[in-house]
């Protein structure tokens, strides 16, 4: 493990630092700072020469300078000649555009996938990706982990009787019949019309959720309005005390007043994006992947299976 060195940018910084406590090593040093004029200045201050080195960077909110420090990050690991890049994003960015869906719309999920390799990332770590098929868009090797251990060892320790999970909207419907799987509950999904990319109608619950204890489980909450919308129909449809599971909680704009004032019981999150204390509301519980990423840190270092996490 002398060869193995974990650094980190200003978005995913404790984080890190849980990760390296877990392996018994120590945040590699690293200046991350700006220019007068805003740009992003960086310095290592260690040697990385021969190093297999990992930098854990989420492309969250301010998501431009987050990739940005990423991108700048790497090149200096890169022509300080360190042996491995791997790019740790927790939570990758950038990844909502994937596809041509309307006329004049770029890929930048495609496009923030060539500027990594580019930039000189060797591999790729992340978790929860916003769609699967994301995968296919590096040309380096890429693991992708899940969260849904983490959240079921969480709720199995609740004990909840009655259990249903639903799947906030179609899309979403793969994921939700793996969380079905893992806690032999049943099955629902919410049939919504999205009016913009802020606000959704709901239309239809497709599943019985009356009298049952539901968890709404999906990769991504950033407004909140989808989340909160699914919650209260699934109420007004019988259901008891309403949860959700979500990897990301980007949770932007008026997300913590919607959350605050909504029909979810509990809303557990993971610690892939920051979340600032002092404007977290007291029904959001924030689980760590830094056993997660730590083990599969590892496991990458030592050229074993990541796959065998899943198993």
């Amino acid at each position: 493990m002398d060869k193995l060195m974990i650094f980190s940018g200003n978005a995913n910084a404790k984080l890190t630092r849980n990760i390296c406590n877990g392996l018994n090593t120590s945040p590699g040093k690293i200046d991350v700072s700006r220019f007068c004029d805003g740009e992003t200045k960086v310095k290592i201050k260690q040697n990385v020469r021969g190093k297999d080195v990992f930098i854990v960077q989420s492309t969250c909110h301010p998501a431009n300078e987050n990739l940005m420090e990423l991108l700048i990050v790497i090149d200096a690991m890169k022509r300080a000649s360190a042996r491995r890049i791997t790019a740790v994003l927790p939570y990758f960015g950038y990844a909502r555009q994937d596809r041509k869906d309307q006329p004049r719309v770029p890929i930048t999920a495609k496009l923030t996938a060539n500027l990594l390799a580019r930039a000189g990332a060797n591999r790729v770590l992340t978790i929860d990706l916003h769609a699967g098929q994301l995968q296919g868009f590096f040309d380096i090797p890429l693991d992708h982990l899940y969260a849904i251990s983490i959240f079921e060892e969480y709720f199995k320790a609740k004990e909840l009787k009655d259990m249903v999970i639903v799947s906030p909207d179609v899309g979403g419907i793969k994921m939700a019949r793996a969380y079905a799987k893992r806690f032999d509950a049943g099955l629902a999904i919410v049939d919504k019309r999205r009016i913009s990319d802020v606000t959704a109608e709901v239309m239809h619950i497709m599943g019985d959720v009356n009298g049952k204890n539901v968890i709404l489980v999906d990769d991504i909450v950033a407004t909140a309005g989808s989340l909160t919308e699914a919650a209260s129909a699934l109420k007004k449809n019988g259901a008891k005390d309403i949860y959700a599971a979500i990897s990301h909680a980007v949770l932007c704009g008026p997300a913590m007043e919607r959350i605050k004032g909504s029909a979810i019981k509990e809303l557990v999150v993971t610690d892939t994006i920051t979340i600032d204390e002092s404007k977290k509301v007291k029904n959001i519980v924030q689980l760590s992947v830094a056993n997660l990423l730590g083990e599969a840190i590892r496991r990458i270092h030592n050229e074993e299976s990541v796959s065998a996490l899943f198993e």
